[in-house]
């Protein structure tokens, strides 16, 4: 019984994915013949509408028809050749360039990594380590492999049970050595150069031992000895009343308990810190520390911190050894939402040596995946020609006679040979130079011969974008067709609304009732100048019974400043609170900073009317070219069929 039902559930969850294939491959409406999938249609509807994206069928249909009016001006781009258009090929070849551009690596490396480190941030795990030190920082490999069967040998009778005491007696690192090799609680990112630790402590489980595990400090033995959700950061005040240097447990001092008392009975917070606390860098900030993370305090004073669940609780007592505490929680910040937190893991992981071995093995998939085919002996027989002399200079240059065999062959068509070889290595002279200081040529050829082949495969696995990301493949239909929607709605409809002169004259003697002036008001400013010591409030009084010209020879031209503008009665309160009265002013308002009093005053109220086409020019083309668009598409549907299978919209709907 049980077995049919999980059979069956199988079936139609099989049958599910299926249906769902198939409605992307589907043909949701064809514009001359070409189809437009519903997977093409989806795509473009979710990135536009975002989360109001709910297929519904008013929100469907509109867009729809959108996207309709969209793809007949591409097919008319088409159709008038500008796909072939040199410059318009160059252009779209430099976005493709833009777009490709770390895409490989963002998608591969970086956001993998991201994701992956996020989701370690979301728990805490405590372990413990036996380390083996290196005797250098580029030790020897005779000395890395003794270092390493060591570990190797420690590791043979290690278990949960002996591993504290084998620590104390094994372990190098000098400081948690004595403790068992107590490390406590961590959260990732590690510190730099950690991360192959942080690794296979995360992927661990309580009580195995790991390892070894080569870090810059050398072998590590780690056990991983427990795990809890993240604690994330606490943002806290204290109160301290310190213990005296070299003093070990002792009784609570009574000002401290006292200072409990007070909070308790509801005294401010901060008037207490700054009266009892001995932390003088803070006691008159209301004992602020801020935020902290795990590792940052003692595990005493942490536990306590963390332990306060409501913003504002002040903990009990809590002894350290820099004395006795009292903990107010100000706020907890747990961890954040991927999107929020991007940004900052990114900046971790692509400073990290996981960012770099992450790209070594991308590397190695696209090797794999590619069947990459190297011809060795073509390098090595050009590289036997290489002279020190010349070859590790500034003033070496590409031999035009090399073998034309392929160096590289990758997929069924990249192939690359010595003279794109050769004409990387003369580009990056100063490194081959540099290289040259401290090796030969046959040493320096070689490394750059690596290093030219991962930058062929990265360009081979650029060219191979839109097979391997769908997504990139549309974003790239988006550009091509964007480009082209352009240029053709800049020659159909856009250049000639704002050159056909008689065109546009006749709409607007079509629709002249619709551009009118409101109601407006003749506004002067008047901006009196501060070194003139004129009362700007005599000004503003003699200015409400006279005009503009009479109020400046009264007071002189050269001090007072007056400008004329007309406003719609509707824009009035904006400015300054002005009423629709002839004579209307507003008050004086002072500008220290730019030394003038200025007022407004309503010089005179003028009736509506037609603009003229100078007047509403703007307007006026940007109608003439929503006729002229309309115009366009209406052309476009006769002279370009489009057929809509109404079957696979309303799935689409329904879905």
């Amino acid at each position: 019984m049980h077995f049919t039902k999980h059979f069956l559930t199988l079936i139609l969850f099989c049958s599910a994915l299926s249906l769902a294939a198939q409605q992307d491959s589907d043909v949701l409406f064809t514009v001359d013949g070409q189809e437009i999938t519903v997977g093409e249609f989806r795509y473009i509807y979710g990135k536009t509408n975002g989360e109001q994206a709910d297929y519904g069928e008013e929100s469907v249909k509109e867009y729809l028809d959108l996207y309709e009016r969209f793809k007949l001006k591409v097919a008319r781009a088409k159709s008038m050749g500008l796909d072939t258009v040199k410059a318009l090929q160059r252009e779209l070849e430099g976005y493709r360039r833009q777009l490709a551009d770390n895409y490989l690596v963002d998608k591969q490396v970086t956001d993998r990594l991201v994701e992956q480190l996020y989701e370690r941030r979301k728990t805490d795990i405590e372990f413990s380590h036996i380390l083996f030190t290196l005797k250098s920082q580029a030790p020897s490999p005779a000395d890395t492999l003794e270092v390493f069967n060591r570990a190797m040998t420690a590791k043979k009778n290690l278990t949960a049970g002996n591993f504290a005491e084998t620590a104390k007696t094994t372990s190098e690192d000098k400081f948690s050595a004595p403790k068992g090799g107590r490390i406590g609680y961590f959260n990732a990112p590690f510190p730099k150069g950690m991360h192959r630790l942080e690794a296979a402590l995360y992927n661990a489980k309580k009580n195995e031992v790991v390892g070894p595990i080569r870090t810059p400090l050398g072998y590590h033995l780690a056990i991983k000895t427990g795990s809890r959700p993240a604690r994330g950061e606490m943002e806290i005040s204290h109160i301290l009343i310190r213990k005296p240097e070299g003093a070990g447990s002792m009784p609570v001092p009574a000002q401290l308990q006292a200072a409990k008392k007070m909070l308790d009975n509801g005294e401010d917070w901060a008037a207490v810190a700054a009266r009892i606390s001995e932390d003088s860098k803070t006691k008159d900030n209301g004992g602020y520390l801020g935020y902290f993370g795990i590792n940052k305090f003692e595990p005493a004073f942490e536990d306590a911190a963390f332990s306060l669940t409501k913003d504002g609780q002040v903990s009990d007592i809590v002894e350290s050894s820099s004395g006795f505490h009292l903990i107010r929680r100000i706020s907890h910040k747990g961890i954040q939402p991927l999107n929020d937190s991007r940004p900052l893991l990114e900046a971790k992981v692509k400073a990290d040596g996981r960012f770099d071995e992450a790209k070594k093995q991308m590397l190695r998939e696209i090797r794999q995946k590619a069947d990459v085919q190297e011809n060795k002996a073509v390098f090595g027989r050009f590289a036997a020609t290489l002279v020190d002399s010349t070859f590790l200079n500034f003033r070496w240059k590409p031999d035009p006679n090399v073998d034309k065999t392929p160096l590289l062959v990758i997929g069924d068509d990249y192939k690359v040979g010595l003279e794109q070889f050769q004409e990387s290595m003369r580009k990056d002279s100063r490194k081959r130079v540099s290289m040259g200081r401290k090796s030969n040529s046959a040493t320096v050829a070689a490394a750059l011969y690596e290093e030219w082949v991962d930058k062929q495969l990265m360009a081979y696995a650029e060219s191979q974008l839109e097979a391997d990301f769908p997504e990139f493949a549309a974003l790239m239909r988006e550009y091509r067709e964007g480009i082209l929607l352009f240029e053709a709605t800049k020659i159909e409809v856009w250049d000639k609304a704002s050159e056909d002169t008689t065109g546009l004259q006749a709409f607007f003697a079509d629709h002249r009732d619709d551009y009118q002036w409101e109601e407006r008001a003749t506004v002067v400013q008047y901006a009196i100048n501060a070194k003139s010591e004129l009362d700007a409030t005599e000004v503003l009084y003699f200015a409400k019974e006279n005009g503009m010209d009479a109020t400046l020879d009264k007071f002189g031209r050269a001090n007072i400043d007056a400008t004329t503008d007309d406003y719609e009665l509707s824009r009035l309160p904006e400015i300054g609170g002005l009423k629709p009265e002839v004579g209307n002013t507003t008050a004086v308002t002072k500008d220290v900073r730019k030394g003038v009093s200025t007022f407004y005053k309503v010089e005179a109220l003028l009736p509506t009317r037609r603009k003229e086409l100078s007047e509403a020019r703007g307007y006026v083309i940007a109608d003439y070219q929503d006729q002229l668009e309309r115009e366009w598409v209406e052309k476009l549907r006769k002279e370009y069929p489009v057929k809509i299978n109404k079957k696979v919209l309303a799935k689409l709907i329904k879905s």
